[in-house]
Protein backbone atom coordinates (compact mmCIF):
# COMPACT_ATOMS: atom_id res chain seq x y z
CA UNK A 1 0.00 0.00 0.00
CA UNK A 2 3.00 2.16 1.08
CA UNK A 3 4.32 1.36 -2.34
CA UNK A 4 1.68 2.13 -4.58
CA UNK A 5 1.25 5.91 -2.74
CA UNK A 6 4.30 6.22 -3.01
CA UNK A 7 4.48 5.92 -7.05
CA UNK A 8 0.60 7.51 -7.70
CA UNK A 9 2.02 10.62 -5.90
CA UNK A 10 5.10 11.19 -7.01
CA UNK A 11 4.25 10.86 -10.95
CA UNK A 12 1.53 13.42 -10.33
CA UNK A 13 3.69 15.51 -8.65
CA UNK A 14 6.74 15.35 -10.97
CA UNK A 15 4.13 15.08 -14.27
CA UNK A 16 0.83 17.57 -13.53
CA UNK A 17 2.37 19.89 -11.31
CA UNK A 18 6.05 20.21 -11.66
CA UNK A 19 6.53 19.62 -15.45
CA UNK A 20 7.40 23.12 -16.29
CA UNK A 21 9.71 23.82 -13.31
CA UNK A 22 11.67 21.08 -13.85
CA UNK A 23 11.46 21.58 -17.53
CA UNK A 24 13.35 25.20 -16.52
CA UNK A 25 15.75 23.80 -14.50
CA UNK A 26 17.35 21.02 -17.25
CA UNK A 27 17.45 23.85 -19.71
CA UNK A 28 19.18 25.76 -17.38
CA UNK A 29 21.67 23.68 -16.09
CA UNK A 30 22.17 22.24 -20.01
CA UNK A 31 22.61 25.76 -21.39
CA UNK A 32 19.97 24.70 -23.87
CA UNK A 33 21.29 21.63 -24.82
CA UNK A 34 19.53 19.01 -23.70
CA UNK A 35 15.27 18.80 -23.24
CA UNK A 36 13.06 17.79 -20.08
CA UNK A 37 10.20 15.16 -21.22
CA UNK A 38 7.91 15.56 -18.37
CA UNK A 39 6.26 11.64 -18.95
CA UNK A 40 9.59 10.11 -19.21
CA UNK A 41 11.16 12.31 -16.78
CA UNK A 42 8.53 11.53 -14.27
CA UNK A 43 8.90 7.93 -14.74
CA UNK A 44 12.09 7.61 -14.90
CA UNK A 45 12.85 10.01 -11.48
CA UNK A 46 9.60 7.67 -10.25
CA UNK A 47 11.31 4.59 -10.51
CA UNK A 48 14.76 6.18 -9.60
CA UNK A 49 13.51 7.25 -6.21
CA UNK A 50 11.46 3.68 -5.75
CA UNK A 51 15.09 1.84 -6.03
CA UNK A 52 16.72 4.22 -3.62
CA UNK A 53 13.57 3.27 -1.33
CA UNK A 54 14.07 -0.32 -1.71
CA UNK A 55 17.66 0.30 -1.04
CA UNK A 56 16.93 1.92 2.43
CA UNK A 57 14.22 -0.64 2.97
CA UNK A 58 17.28 -3.25 2.36
CA UNK A 59 19.22 -1.74 4.63
CA UNK A 60 17.70 -1.12 7.78
CA UNK A 61 14.82 -3.68 7.29
CA UNK A 62 11.82 -1.46 9.03
CA UNK A 63 8.62 -3.00 8.68
CA UNK A 64 5.49 -3.44 10.55
CA UNK A 65 4.08 -0.19 12.01
CA UNK A 66 7.25 2.27 10.98
CA UNK A 67 7.41 1.04 6.91
CA UNK A 68 6.47 4.06 5.73
CA UNK A 69 9.49 5.60 7.44
CA UNK A 70 11.88 4.11 4.44
CA UNK A 71 10.01 6.54 2.15
CA UNK A 72 11.89 10.05 3.44
CA UNK A 73 14.82 9.85 1.52
CA UNK A 74 13.21 9.15 -1.53
CA UNK A 75 10.33 11.61 -0.68
CA UNK A 76 13.05 14.13 0.57
CA UNK A 77 15.11 13.93 -2.96
CA UNK A 78 11.63 14.42 -4.42
CA UNK A 79 11.15 17.74 -3.00
CA UNK A 80 14.34 18.89 -3.07
CA UNK A 81 14.37 18.49 -6.79
CA UNK A 82 11.45 20.44 -7.56
CA UNK A 83 13.08 23.40 -4.48
CA UNK A 84 13.99 25.30 -7.48
CA UNK A 85 13.92 29.26 -8.37
CA UNK A 86 15.19 31.54 -11.43
CA UNK A 87 17.70 33.72 -11.12
CA UNK A 88 17.66 36.46 -13.72
CA UNK A 89 17.46 34.69 -17.18
CA UNK A 90 20.13 32.09 -17.13
CA UNK A 91 20.31 30.80 -13.54
CA UNK A 92 18.41 29.02 -10.61
CA UNK A 93 18.60 28.72 -6.69
CA UNK A 94 17.40 25.88 -4.11
CA UNK A 95 14.47 27.26 -2.29
CA UNK A 96 15.88 25.70 0.95
CA UNK A 97 19.13 25.73 3.44
CA UNK A 98 22.41 23.21 2.72
CA UNK A 99 21.71 22.10 5.95
CA UNK A 100 18.44 21.35 6.20
CA UNK A 101 18.77 17.76 4.42
CA UNK A 102 21.38 16.80 7.25
CA UNK A 103 19.05 17.57 10.19
CA UNK A 104 16.05 15.55 7.87
CA UNK A 105 18.11 12.71 8.07
CA UNK A 106 19.64 12.90 11.42
CA UNK A 107 15.94 12.84 12.65
CA UNK A 108 14.78 10.00 10.33
CA UNK A 109 17.88 7.87 11.69
CA UNK A 110 17.03 8.05 15.00
CA UNK A 111 13.67 7.51 14.30
CA UNK A 112 14.30 4.73 12.38
CA UNK A 113 16.12 3.28 15.27
CA UNK A 114 13.23 3.30 17.45
CA UNK A 115 11.11 2.12 15.17
CA UNK A 116 13.23 -0.92 14.73
CA UNK A 117 13.32 -1.19 18.31
CA UNK A 118 9.23 -1.34 18.50
CA UNK A 119 9.36 -3.68 15.89
CA UNK A 120 11.17 -6.52 17.75
CA UNK A 121 8.36 -6.49 20.40
CA UNK A 122 5.55 -6.04 18.09
CA UNK A 123 3.19 -9.07 17.48
CA UNK A 124 3.90 -10.72 14.17
CA UNK A 125 0.16 -11.19 12.37
CA UNK A 126 -0.65 -9.89 9.15
CA UNK A 127 -2.31 -6.48 8.40
CA UNK A 128 -5.45 -5.91 7.03
CA UNK A 129 -7.15 -2.96 5.03
CA UNK A 130 -8.33 -1.03 7.89
CA UNK A 131 -5.74 -2.09 10.71
CA UNK A 132 -4.11 0.23 13.07
CA UNK A 133 -0.34 -0.53 11.60
CA UNK A 134 -1.98 0.20 8.00
CA UNK A 135 -3.71 3.29 9.06
CA UNK A 136 -0.56 4.31 11.12
CA UNK A 137 1.89 4.39 8.02
CA UNK A 138 -0.44 5.92 5.73
CA UNK A 139 -0.54 9.33 7.93
CA UNK A 140 3.16 9.08 8.22
CA UNK A 141 3.02 8.91 4.21
CA UNK A 142 0.55 11.63 4.25
CA UNK A 143 2.93 13.74 6.40
CA UNK A 144 5.79 13.21 3.85
CA UNK A 145 3.40 14.44 0.86
CA UNK A 146 2.81 17.49 2.82
CA UNK A 147 6.74 18.18 3.46
CA UNK A 148 7.29 17.28 -0.18
CA UNK A 149 4.86 20.23 -0.63
CA UNK A 150 6.32 22.10 1.29
CA UNK A 151 9.84 21.73 0.03
CA UNK A 152 8.98 22.21 -3.23
CA UNK A 153 8.57 25.13 -5.29
CA UNK A 154 4.54 25.82 -4.95
CA UNK A 155 4.22 29.26 -6.23
CA UNK A 156 1.53 29.77 -8.34
CA UNK A 157 3.00 32.85 -10.44
CA UNK A 158 6.24 30.98 -11.36
CA UNK A 159 4.41 27.51 -12.39
CA UNK A 160 1.90 29.78 -14.96
CA UNK A 161 4.93 31.48 -15.94
CA UNK A 162 7.05 28.62 -17.11
CA UNK A 163 3.64 26.90 -18.70
CA UNK A 164 3.09 30.07 -20.47
CA UNK A 165 6.81 29.91 -21.92
CA UNK A 166 6.37 25.90 -22.81
CA UNK A 167 3.30 26.74 -24.70
CA UNK A 168 5.25 29.49 -26.40
CA UNK A 169 7.76 26.96 -27.09
CA UNK A 170 5.08 24.43 -28.80
CA UNK A 171 3.42 27.07 -30.84
CA UNK A 172 0.43 26.88 -28.77
CA UNK A 173 -0.62 30.59 -28.72
CA UNK A 174 -4.05 30.14 -27.07
CA UNK A 175 -3.01 27.43 -24.46
CA UNK A 176 -0.21 30.13 -23.48
CA UNK A 177 -3.05 32.65 -22.74
CA UNK A 178 -5.50 30.23 -21.06
CA UNK A 179 -2.51 29.72 -18.33
CA UNK A 180 -3.82 31.35 -15.44
CA UNK A 181 -6.47 33.70 -16.99
CA UNK A 182 -8.82 33.16 -13.88
CA UNK A 183 -6.53 33.85 -11.54
CA UNK A 184 -5.35 37.43 -9.71
CA UNK A 185 -2.13 36.72 -9.53
CA UNK A 186 0.68 37.89 -11.83
CA UNK A 187 4.29 39.76 -12.26
CA UNK A 188 5.84 41.64 -14.47
CA UNK A 189 7.78 38.55 -16.77
CA UNK A 190 4.12 37.24 -16.68
CA UNK A 191 2.72 40.12 -17.82
CA UNK A 192 4.85 40.49 -20.39
CA UNK A 193 4.79 36.96 -21.61
CA UNK A 194 0.68 37.53 -21.97
CA UNK A 195 1.53 40.63 -23.85
CA UNK A 196 3.21 38.65 -26.53
CA UNK A 197 1.11 35.89 -26.80
CA UNK A 198 -1.84 38.56 -27.19
CA UNK A 199 0.96 40.76 -29.85
CA UNK A 200 0.96 37.14 -32.00
CA UNK A 201 -2.75 36.58 -31.90
CA UNK A 202 -3.12 40.46 -32.91
CA UNK A 203 -6.09 41.25 -29.60
CA UNK A 204 -3.56 42.80 -27.32
CA UNK A 205 -5.51 46.08 -27.61
CA UNK A 206 -8.93 43.89 -27.19
CA UNK A 207 -7.76 41.87 -24.27
CA UNK A 208 -4.99 42.78 -22.56
CA UNK A 209 -6.88 44.14 -19.55
CA UNK A 210 -8.71 40.69 -18.76
CA UNK A 211 -5.77 39.52 -17.15
CA UNK A 212 -4.04 41.45 -14.15
CA UNK A 213 -1.89 43.55 -15.07
CA UNK A 214 1.42 43.44 -12.74
CA UNK A 215 4.28 46.08 -14.95
CA UNK A 216 4.48 49.15 -15.90
CA UNK A 217 6.19 49.83 -19.87
CA UNK A 218 9.76 49.59 -18.65
CA UNK A 219 9.27 45.61 -17.86
CA UNK A 220 6.98 44.52 -21.22
CA UNK A 221 9.97 43.43 -23.21
CA UNK A 222 13.38 42.44 -22.12
CA UNK A 223 15.21 45.03 -23.72
CA UNK A 224 16.44 46.90 -20.31
CA UNK A 225 16.54 43.16 -18.62
CA UNK A 226 13.96 44.03 -16.02
CA UNK A 227 11.71 41.24 -17.22
CA UNK A 228 13.05 37.77 -18.04
CA UNK A 229 12.63 34.80 -20.41
CA UNK A 230 14.07 31.35 -18.67
CA UNK A 231 13.41 29.22 -21.84
CA UNK A 232 11.75 30.82 -24.40
CA UNK A 233 14.50 32.16 -26.76
CA UNK A 234 14.42 35.95 -26.64
CA UNK A 235 15.78 35.61 -30.67
CA UNK A 236 12.21 34.78 -31.38
CA UNK A 237 10.27 37.90 -29.62
CA UNK A 238 13.00 40.49 -31.49
CA UNK A 239 12.31 38.43 -34.64
CA UNK A 240 8.46 39.18 -34.79
CA UNK A 241 9.32 42.37 -33.74
CA UNK A 242 11.40 43.25 -36.03
CA UNK A 243 15.03 43.41 -34.83
CA UNK A 244 17.00 42.63 -32.29
CA UNK A 245 18.37 46.07 -29.50
CA UNK A 246 21.69 46.89 -30.17
CA UNK A 247 22.10 47.52 -26.42
CA UNK A 248 20.23 47.81 -23.58
CA UNK A 249 17.44 50.19 -23.51
CA UNK A 250 13.62 50.79 -22.20
CA UNK A 251 11.24 48.73 -24.02
CA UNK A 252 9.69 51.95 -25.16
CA UNK A 253 12.26 53.54 -27.26
CA UNK A 254 13.11 50.28 -29.08
CA UNK A 255 9.69 50.32 -29.82
CA UNK A 256 10.18 53.93 -31.03
CA UNK A 257 13.39 53.04 -33.31
CA UNK A 258 11.69 50.07 -34.74
CA UNK A 259 8.37 52.18 -36.01
CA UNK A 260 11.62 55.15 -37.54
CA UNK A 261 13.14 52.19 -39.46
CA UNK A 262 10.08 50.72 -40.72
CA UNK A 263 8.31 52.79 -43.56
CA UNK A 264 5.37 50.78 -42.83
CA UNK A 265 4.43 50.50 -39.25
CA UNK A 266 4.20 46.64 -37.94
CA UNK A 267 0.72 46.11 -35.63
CA UNK A 268 2.58 44.40 -32.98
CA UNK A 269 5.06 47.51 -32.75
CA UNK A 270 1.97 49.91 -32.46
CA UNK A 271 -0.16 48.03 -29.86
CA UNK A 272 3.09 47.55 -28.07
CA UNK A 273 3.15 51.49 -27.74
CA UNK A 274 -0.38 51.98 -27.23
CA UNK A 275 -0.78 49.70 -24.25
CA UNK A 276 2.73 50.34 -22.79
CA UNK A 277 1.16 54.17 -22.32
CA UNK A 278 -2.01 52.55 -21.05
CA UNK A 279 -0.07 50.92 -18.77
CA UNK A 280 1.50 53.85 -17.05
CA UNK A 281 -1.74 55.57 -17.59
CA UNK A 282 -0.81 58.24 -20.21
CA UNK A 283 -3.87 58.87 -21.28
CA UNK A 284 -2.36 62.37 -23.36
CA UNK A 285 0.05 60.45 -25.00
CA UNK A 286 -2.44 57.62 -25.72
CA UNK A 287 -5.19 60.01 -27.36
CA UNK A 288 -2.57 61.96 -28.99
CA UNK A 289 -0.54 58.68 -30.82
CA UNK A 290 -3.59 56.72 -31.30
CA UNK A 291 -4.73 58.45 -34.90
CA UNK A 292 -0.91 57.74 -36.19
CA UNK A 293 -2.10 54.02 -36.05
CA UNK A 294 -6.13 53.50 -36.10
CA UNK A 295 -9.26 55.36 -37.18
CA UNK A 296 -10.93 56.38 -34.34
CA UNK A 297 -14.82 54.79 -35.21
CA UNK A 298 -16.09 51.97 -33.80
CA UNK A 299 -13.99 49.21 -34.61
CA UNK A 300 -11.46 49.97 -32.02
CA UNK A 301 -10.01 47.06 -30.24
CA UNK A 302 -11.87 47.37 -26.80
CA UNK A 303 -9.41 48.66 -24.22
CA UNK A 304 -8.78 51.78 -26.91
CA UNK A 305 -12.35 52.48 -26.70
CA UNK A 306 -12.46 51.94 -23.12
CA UNK A 307 -9.24 54.29 -22.65
CA UNK A 308 -10.67 57.24 -24.97
CA UNK A 309 -14.26 56.85 -23.51
CA UNK A 310 -12.44 57.59 -19.88
CA UNK A 311 -10.04 59.83 -21.26
CA UNK A 312 -13.55 62.36 -23.31
CA UNK A 313 -14.62 62.15 -19.51
CA UNK A 314 -12.03 63.32 -17.67
CA UNK A 315 -10.91 65.88 -20.08
CA UNK A 316 -11.98 69.58 -20.30
CA UNK A 317 -10.43 69.52 -23.42
CA UNK A 318 -9.73 66.12 -25.05
CA UNK A 319 -7.60 66.63 -28.22
CA UNK A 320 -9.70 63.46 -29.31
CA UNK A 321 -13.54 63.45 -28.69
CA UNK A 322 -15.03 59.64 -28.74
CA UNK A 323 -18.79 58.73 -27.91
CA UNK A 324 -19.74 55.29 -28.86
CA UNK A 325 -23.53 54.58 -27.04
CA UNK A 326 -23.11 51.42 -25.47
CA UNK A 327 -19.60 52.23 -24.00
CA UNK A 328 -20.87 55.70 -22.64
CA UNK A 329 -23.98 54.01 -20.96
CA UNK A 330 -21.19 51.42 -19.47
CA UNK A 331 -19.20 54.18 -18.38
CA UNK A 332 -21.86 56.12 -16.63
CA UNK A 333 -23.46 53.09 -15.05
CA UNK A 334 -19.95 52.68 -13.53
CA UNK A 335 -19.79 55.88 -12.15
CA UNK A 336 -23.22 55.64 -10.92
CA UNK A 337 -22.00 52.22 -8.94
CA UNK A 338 -19.14 54.23 -7.32
CA UNK A 339 -21.27 56.43 -5.52
CA UNK A 340 -23.05 54.33 -3.69
CA UNK A 341 -20.17 53.29 -1.93
CA UNK A 342 -18.17 55.28 -0.29
CA UNK A 343 -16.07 53.90 1.24
CA UNK A 344 -12.81 52.49 -1.06
CA UNK A 345 -12.34 48.53 -0.11
CA UNK A 346 -16.22 48.27 -0.55
CA UNK A 347 -16.45 50.17 -3.61
CA UNK A 348 -13.41 48.35 -5.09
CA UNK A 349 -14.93 45.17 -4.64
CA UNK A 350 -18.29 46.13 -6.09
CA UNK A 351 -16.52 47.55 -9.17
CA UNK A 352 -13.95 44.78 -9.74
CA UNK A 353 -17.65 42.11 -9.50
CA UNK A 354 -18.70 43.85 -12.67
CA UNK A 355 -15.75 45.74 -14.66
CA UNK A 356 -12.67 43.87 -13.73
CA UNK A 357 -11.60 42.87 -17.41
CA UNK A 358 -11.72 46.93 -18.24
CA UNK A 359 -9.22 49.51 -18.58
CA UNK A 360 -11.68 51.69 -16.23
CA UNK A 361 -10.63 49.20 -13.46
CA UNK A 362 -7.14 48.62 -14.18
CA UNK A 363 -6.86 52.85 -14.35
CA UNK A 364 -8.57 53.32 -10.93
CA UNK A 365 -8.01 49.85 -8.82
CA UNK A 366 -4.34 48.62 -9.81
CA UNK A 367 -2.16 50.62 -8.12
Amino acid sequence: MCAIVFVVFSFCWLYFFQADVLMMSQHVLSKGVTHYNPLVGAVLITLLLGVIQYVVYGVIHLTKRFHALTYLPSMLILGMLSSVNPIGADGIEVGFSWYTPILVIVCWWMLTRMGRLAQEVEYDKAFELFSQPMWINMLIMAFLMICVAWIGNSNAVLHYRMKVERCLLEGNIDGALKVGKKSLESDANLTMLRMYALARKGTMGESLFEYPVEANSSQMLPTDSLSTLMMYPVDSLYRFLGARPASRMTPMRYLQLLERRDSVPNPAVADYQLCGYLIDRQLDKFASEIERYYTINDSLPRHYREALTLYTHLRAHPVVVYHQTVMDVDYNNLRELEKKYPQLSERKGKVEEQYRNTYWYYYEYRK
